[in-house]
Parts: C-alpha cells; sequence; structure tokens
C-alpha cells in the first residue's frame, strides 16, 4: 500500500490559539453622523452610508439620499459620532 505523497509535503497544523494583533484590525470607515433638520431644527442620528432615504421625523423633510456608498447629505452635520 502506498502513502500519499500529499500527505508527507503537508506539515502538522498547529493552532494552540488564534492571535490578532492590533495591526490587522482595520479601522471602519463608516460613521453615525448627528444632523439637524434645515427646516424645523430637529437634531437625530443617522448612519454616513445609508442604504434608505433618510427623513426628518418631525416634519418628514428629505435630510439623506443613498447613492450608493455614502449617503449625500442634505442637512447640516453637527458631529460625526465614533
Amino acid at each position: 500500500m502506498q502513502k500519499n505523497a500529499y500527505a508527507e509535503q503537508r506539515p502538522a497544523l498547529k493552532t494552540p490559539g488564534i492571535q490578532v494583533s492590533p495591526m490587522n484590525l482595520k479601522e471602519p470607515t463608516s460613521k453615525f453622523v448627528k444632523i439637524r433638520c434645515p427646516k424645523c431644527k430637529n437634531e437625530q442620528i443617522m448612519f454616513g452610508k445609508a442604504s434608505t432615504t433618510v427623513v426628518c421625523l418631525v416634519c418628514g423633510k428629505t435630510l439623506a439620499e443613498p447613492t450608493g456608498g455614502k449617503s449625500q447629505i442634505k442637512a447640516r452635520i453637527l458631529e460625526v459620532l465614533e
């Protein structure tokens, strides 16, 4: 009976535990944004890459529209939350 040549070439797997160094972690590119409605001055928080139209919860004015990546924001940005 022949031995498998592939099994002889492959080193033994050593997995005592997965170690993740801080250098491998990426910062997220998406953020939450605090915006103010230009019509009624209501402040609300939205996701910077929203996939749906964001409207004001008080007056219904469109505040942001999706573009396939980052949203096109039509309101004043007060703060970028991290």
